[in-house]
């Protein structure tokens, strides 16, 4: 018979992992809430146009990574890729444009990507997404930029920095973008076969290259910075001045484009001290000519996304000590048919208290108590025939290494006291 395993790609995120990923989840969150932030869920699935025209046809998302199909309707769906686009979509179609701007979303939850599988990356990824959208203001671009700050630095992560550059506008970048192809046509015959590709359907792409023989090219090759428009020079001046004034040491990276379509001026990544060296623990940018691509009115936007999993994966490395996950404190044990009946009763008891329960399933007394031990009960709770005929349960602490017999009738608000 056929023994079944996870697709490859994908994982099983055990018992024993579930400490980092609700200590991160639940850290993120809370920091979205402090700074204003409030939740949209949107569907793991869209429209496959949407991705094509938001995220753009060219680049490696859309023509190599997405999972597409036809349902039983004939539509055809994507499972999402990343979250913006459908967070936009969302905003669009919901009229939120009526409420006072920015409007400021986050989302978590999984995405979708046939890549190959290494360290830290899977083709069904988590990720915490912020958005502040609706306001050009270098300030959300600050905001964004803090949020990742404090969710890195709130984990213990070493050495934060930003990489940062600016992509230019629809005004100046299409200027930079032909003198960037005719700096690459003149090295047509040295660039990697990828390469020429990107430079006819995505040439910014060139700029994050990794094959080795196009290195010294990239380093020679003119730079966005030096072609920006007056709007977005100002833009890139002021958010470095925030940064500066708050001590958020940064590096311009002219490298710096990310893989989506969608961005215009502000990219930015967090990168952190991780196994043995800095690397890229988020990223993000802005998008505000994303609305319009997908039919809506100029709405100027910006926003990062987390991945859940690195950041599980650097903490472990690191060694950071996260809060366990609470366990039952209660475990009712019990000898004979007639008590177990009676503790059957009781963990209902228990639990309608509010109090975390559980109950043996079988084995002997002495197994039952060795069980309550290995789940990290603090109280055990024992029912036998002697002490049903006297109204009593045998109360022991197992911190203390102390047992006390408790009218059955008053065994819970026991419990409730001493755990309070």
């Amino acid at each position: 018979m056929t023994r079944f395993t996870r697709p490859t790609g994908t994982q099983d995120i055990l018992p024993e992992d579930q400490p980092y990923w609700e200590h991160f989840i639940a850290h993120v969150t809370a920091l979205a809430r402090r700074y204003g932030f409030e939740r949209l869920d949107i569907p793991i699935f869209e429209a496959t146009s949407l991705f094509a025209r938001g995220v753009g046809e060219g680049t490696d998302i859309v023509d190599k990574e997405m999972y597409s199909f036809k349902d039983k309707g004939g539509d055809d769906l994507t499972l999402r890729p990343e979250f913006t686009a459908g967070v936009i979509r969302a905003y669009l179609e919901h009229g939120m444009h009526a409420l006072s701007q920015p409007v400021k979303l986050y989302s978590i939850g999984p995405a979708f990507r046939y890549e190959r599988p290494q360290a830290g990356r899977f083709r069904q990824l988590h990720q915490f997404n912020a958005e502040v959208i609706g306001i050009a203001d270098p300030l959300a671009d600050l905001e964004i930029m803090l949020l990742a700050w404090d969710i890195y630095d709130g984990l213990g992560f070493q050495h934060l920095s930003f990489q940062l550059n600016s992509t230019g506008c629809p005004q100046c970048r299409p200027g930079y973008v032909q003198i960037l192809k005719d700096y690459y046509l003149a090295h047509y015959e040295a660039i990697c076969e990828d390469c020429r590709h990107r430079l006819e359907r995505n040439p910014l792409r060139v700029l994050d290259c990794k094959v080795e023989r196009c290195q010294p090219i990239i380093a020679a090759a003119p730079k966005i910075g030096d072609h920006l428009c007056a709007d977005c020079a100002t833009h890139f001046t002021t958010l470095r001045g925030y940064l500066d004034d708050l001590g958020r040491p940064y590096t311009i990276n002219h490298r710096l484009v990310r893989g989506l379509d969608y961005y215009t001026k502000t990219v930015f990544e967090a990168w952190a001290e991780g196994i043995g060296a800095q690397a890229a623990v988020c990223g993000g940018g802005r998008y505000d000519g994303l609305a319009e691509l997908l039919g809506g009115p100029a709405t100027p936007s910006v926003g990062f996304a987390a991945g859940i999993e690195r950041a599980v994966m650097l903490l472990k490395a690191q060694g950071k000590r996260v809060p366990a996950l609470p366990l039952p404190p209660v475990f009712i044990a019990y000898l004979g048919p007639v008590a177990r009946q009676a503790a059957v009763r009781l963990l209902v008891q228990v639990r309608q208290a509010g109090l975390g329960a559980q109950m043996a399933m079988g084995g002997s007394l002495k197994a039952q108590l060795r069980q309550a031990d290995k789940r990290g009960a603090r109280f055990v709770l024992i029912l036998g025939e002697d002490e049903l005929a006297r109204g009593e349960v045998t109360l022991r602490d197992l911190a203390a290494g102390t047992q006390v017999a408790v009218a059955l009738a008053a065994v819970v608000e026991q419990l409730q006291q001493r755990l309070a």
